[in-house]
């Protein structure tokens, strides 16, 4: 039997061909349409020579044509690779050549640090280029030449198990790695998030959050697409833009991260028409409260929906299914298809209750194949056939889990993951440092803010300025952090290990 993601896409253009799918910046964008050209970019990529279950990297912000490639690229067999706009060129580079990239397709904004990292690893790309740029830059070929060819309605036959995203997520050591999705859990993530929350065929979602990101792309594209809704695009979250876009597309579903929903309590919504919005989806970091409590006073009708995942569980584990059902602080229950239970250090599961507090595991049908090239750190993650999350939380009587901090150090800035031991590697690159170390502290705008803490060898000179742009030239604008102390030694315990808990107590 062979399965296909890019079926739902067909299924829906069959059913609805003239129903928009994605409205942007004024233009639309039928099922029809989108099937049509992401048929016509699948028969170009196999025109190339490129051979299924290659992958191609598509480095594009909220914009069609990363619907076009999406798609074109599932339909044709092979592997999507999404990445993050913001990378710079060292970052872009691991990724190519991790994960054995065989073409990139970025755009005119950033191209320049893509192309530079292409050149070097030697893997063509194509430019998708803004409004009124005829040209692609030098040494590379324009996004639309992948329009032309003429075959469009074939979709390449997969194995169900076969990997249709590789989406690149990071522990506390090492380099970011790359988690295998097939296509038949892209399809049963999607297909599972839409019936818990009721997705409806009229339902048009917002789409702020990053497409390269499990979020954006499973909960809200893949949800959309899967029943029939359409979509709204916004490219980056700006308050007045997200407003104007939900009253203007009489928006249904918003998905977002806290510090989204933080910044549109805030907002002056007076005069505005917002009564169409009904839900809202939460996750990405826990959301206050408060915030829930004060967002459906501010947008009566419209009740926040917190849920919890991974990019390795398709950004399914739990989720709180209605407003009736939800418990306000929870992250929910676990989703059908999928067994959450909380470990001890032993591995045996822990009793409900507050002081119970383990690490989150999960298996089921959403769990990842695997970490792409790298069979060790898969066989750690999945000890046991668990995967083994890093996050630590409780669960209730009744079965809703509840989060309590991270057992990794990862720091979660405006719904970002960033990695202290990615920034710490970068700065120990820095001829002037010693030591480093990397915590978040709580920030009321952003959930957490990117703090480092170095000291300098003997004899060697640097200050914060120099630091901080050594940091900004190697890391996305997300990642590099914001406070920088130079300090003449770094807190220790006994056997020599840096102490975080010291500097976070600092």
């Amino acid at each position: 039997m062979s399965f296909n993601l890019a079926s739902i896409l067909r299924e829906s253009a069959t059913a609805t061909p003239d129903k928009p799918l994605v409205h942007v910046a004024g233009h639309t964008f039928s099922y029809a349409q989108v099937d049509e050209l992401s048929g016509r970019v699948a028969a170009s990529l196999l025109g190339l020579g490129l051979r299924p279950g290659q992958t191609v990297a598509v480095q594009l912000p909220n914009i069609p044509q990363f619907l076009f490639a999406y798609f074109g690229v599932l339909k044709a067999g092979l592997v999507v690779l999404p990445l993050n706009p913001l990378l710079r060129t060292p970052e872009i580079a691991y990724h190519l050549e991790d994960s054995d990239a065989a073409l990139l397709v970025t755009y005119d904004l950033f191209a320049g640090e893509a192309l530079k990292a292409a050149e070097a690893g030697g893997v063509p790309a194509y430019v998708a280029t803004s409004p009124g740029v005829p040209e692609a830059p030098e040494g590379a070929r324009h996004f639309d030449e992948l329009y032309r060819a003429s075959d469009t309605r074939e979709i390449a036959a997969t194995d169900p198990d076969d990997t249709a995203v590789l989406l690149y997520t990071s522990g506390t050591t090492g380099h970011p790695k790359g988690a295998e999705l097939t296509h038949a859990q892209m399809y049963t993530a999607c297909t599972t998030g839409g019936e818990t929350f009721g997705y409806r065929p009229e339902d048009v979602s917002l789409l702020v959050l990053p497409l390269f990101h499990v979020f954006g792309l499973s909960s809200t594209l893949n949800v959309s697409v899967r029943f029939g809704g359409s979509v709204v695009l916004v490219p980056r979250f700006e308050v007045g833009a997200v407003l104007d876009a939900l009253e203007k597309y009489r928006c249904t579903v918003f998905c977002g991260v806290p510090t989204m929903y933080v910044a549109l309590v805030q907002a002056d919504v007076g005069g505005r028409d917002l009564s169409a919005l009904r839900v809202g989806v939460s996750g990405g970091a826990s959301i206050p409260g408060e915030v829930i409590r004060a967002f459906e006073e501010r947008f009566p009708g419209t009740v926040i929906l917190e849920g919890y995942g991974l990019s390795e569980t398709v950004a399914l584990a739990t989720f709180n299914r209605s407003a009736d059902e939800r418990r306000v602080l929870s992250v929910g229950k676990p989703l059908p298809g999928l067994d959450v239970r909380i470990f001890d250090e032993k591995d045996e599961e822990l009793p409900a209750g507050r002081e119970h507090v383990g690490e989150i595991v999960i298996r089921g049908t959403t769990v990842m194949k695997g970490y792409y090239k790298k069979p060790e750190a898969t066989a750690e993650a999945m000890r046991g056939g668990w995967f083994r999350t890093g996050d630590l939380a409780y669960r209730d009587e009744d079965g809703f889990v509840y989060i309590v901090d991270r057992k990794k150090d990862m720091v979660i800035r405006g719904g970002y993951n960033v990695y202290p031991r990615e920034i710490e590697e970068v700065l120990y690159q820095h001829p002037a440092v010693a030591e480093a170390a990397v915590i978040g502290r709580p920030d009321e705008r952003l959930g957490e803010e990117v703090v480092a803490y170095v000291s300098l060898k003997p004899g060697q000179d640097a200050d914060v300025a120099d630091l901080s742009a050594f940091c900004k030239e190697r890391l996305a604008a997300y990642k590099y952090p914001r406070e920088l102390h130079i300090l003449d030694d770094l807190p220790k315990g006994p056997t020599g290990k840096l102490l975080k808990t010291r500097l976070r107590e600092m």
